[in-house]
């Protein structure tokens, strides 16, 4: 489904600059599949025009031609601030294939670039291309990452780096931004367009609905309240939960400072631009609420149409409201089920908020600890449950896990089959910084073969994968501070 708004008003036509000399980093081969694109023993494409293409070099293989290339114009909030018109300042999108949009990340200057330069850097690239694949791999929706051209082509940065291209699907990228876009320049006929277009091709579940756009807004909701809470199970911060990077489909999109927490901080900052803290971790529930806000705000001219003022605010402030109550029934049963809980009682909430909480005062790791609560058995004893060495306050985990035990006791599960079943949504591989950070540091030198062999552990995150046991292991203590910058 291309993007549905034509005119200049919506997109410009614009046709990728190419780079010098484009080579392959690394290309998904499940990405591929999903495009019906066919690889060799090498993971490359057999068609070798597919380089060309996703550098942005070309705009045809032997199988494809994409004749209307194009950018986005939206508009958004910033930090808290509305920014006024933004738009795809380097994302260029070719078209449509497979019932995915083939979108390409860094392929030079549109409309919309402002003062950039269009382009995208070798170190952001890799990281998108990996987090956007492991993201998918654990179940969290997500675009999807195609491939990394890069180009010995100079890109400035904070300091002079080399170009890369990142190729990226999502069955569309339409986002908060497009409805916040028309909603400034009091432009109801797009918005209503935008909303017609998601209805018909993304919810026609909704189109049943007496009241459809009120029904997509409320759609958009529950997919957004879900995302997040899938983010807080997996310890994922975005980094920039700005209204224009917010996917209309409930989708992660836009990986720009991400970070997967290691040492638990409740209140972690994975953006080092951001310097209130307001997109920290414990702060993107609410936030992805304002979002939604923002979008309400947007959509209230839809439901003018068929409501006096004053009461299209009130159905909008109601499906609003909504969202904390989804999102947290969304968070429990994703921190039951990653504590085993599978028979719901009401205290088991304050016992999942004094893990996190004694997690947080002792900077437990984050992914170690939930993967190791699935070996304690029922019959154990807590002076008996080695996790307990990673707290501070022995005597909190002491009580702690006395009460887990206790709690565990009224589970009908035997042991093993709780235990395979929170080993499905307690990962033992994630993204961490440090990991990226090596792969990058041998790529940016001409060895991509960590950046493959990371896509290919990330791609099974629940898996025990013996042989690669260190890549589970929480970072070295000088490794810990790593963050991340919007520059890319």
């Amino acid at each position: 489904m291309a993007f549905p708004l034509k005119g200049d008003d919506a997109a410009r036509h614009t046709p990728p600059t190419s780079i010098p000399k484009p080579y392959w980093v690394a290309l998904s081969k499940s990405c591929a599949e999903l495009i019906d694109l066919s690889v060799t023993s090498n993971n490359l494409p057999t068609d070798q025009q597919w380089l060309e293409l996703l550098a942005g070099n070309s705009l045809e293989t032997e199988s494809h031609q994409f004749t209307n290339p194009i950018a986005s114009a939206y508009s958004g909030h910033q930090f808290g601030v509305w920014a006024g018109q933004l738009g795809d300042g380097r994302a260029i999108l070719l078209g449509d294939i497979a019932g995915q949009e083939l979108q390409l990340k860094g392929a030079g200057k549109t409309a919309y670039s402002r003062m950039g330069d269009g382009r995208a850097v070798l170190r952001s690239s890799i990281r998108e291309f990996l987090c956007s694949e492991a993201m998918y791999a654990l179940g969290i929706p997500t675009s999807r990452a195609l491939a990394v051209v890069g180009s010995k082509m100079p890109v400035i940065r904070e300091s002079m780096e080399t170009a890369a291209v990142c190729a990226r699907l999502a069955p569309s990228f339409i986002r908060v931004g497009h409805f916040e876009h028309f909603a400034s320049l009091q432009n109801t006929e797009r918005l209503r367009e935008l909303a017609d277009d998601l209805l018909a091709n993304h919810y026609p579940n909704c189109l049943d609905s007496a009241e459809s756009y009120l029904a997509l807004f409320q759609n958009i909701c529950k997919k957004s309240a879900a995302l997040v809470a899938q983010w807080q199970a997996v310890g994922f911060c975005h980094g920039v939960l700005n209204s224009d990077n917010i996917s209309a489909l409930g989708l992660t999109i836009d990986y720009g400072p991400f970070g997967f927490l290691d040492q638990f901080q409740i209140d972690h900052i994975c953006n080092h631009s951001d310097h209130s803290g307001r997109y920290a971790y414990h702060r993107q529930p609410q936030i992805m609420h304002w979002n939604m806000a923002c979008l309400a705000s947007a959509m209230l001219p839809l439901i003018e149409l068929s409501h006096a003022s004053e009461e299209a605010q009130t159905l909008l402030r109601s499906a609003l409201e909504e969202f904390p109550m989804t999102y947290a029934a969304d968070w429990q049963k994703s921190f039951r089920d990653k504590l085993g809980l599978h028979m719901p009682e009401d205290a088991d909430i304050g016992l999942i908020e004094r893990l996190l909480q004694l997690m947080h005062d002792s900077r437990v790791d984050y992914t170690t600890l939930f993967r190791s609560l699935g070996a304690i058995k029922k019959d154990m004893l807590p002076e008996d449950i080695l996790l307990k060495d990673h707290f501070v306050d022995r005597e909190g985990i002491d009580l702690w896990l006395k009460d887990y035990l206790a709690r565990l006791a009224r589970e009908s599960l035997d042991d093993d089959t709780r235990r395979t079943l929170m080993n499905k949504v307690n990962p033992k591989y994630v993204l961490r910084n440090h990991l990226a950070q090596q792969a990058i540091s041998l790529a940016q030198q001409d060895d991509f073969s960590e950046v493959l062999k990371l896509l290919n552990i990330l791609s099974k995150p629940f898996d025990e994968q013996p042989e690669h046991e260190s890549y589970s292991q929480a970072p070295a203590d000088h490794l810990q501070a790593i963050s991340v910058s919007c520059s890319s």
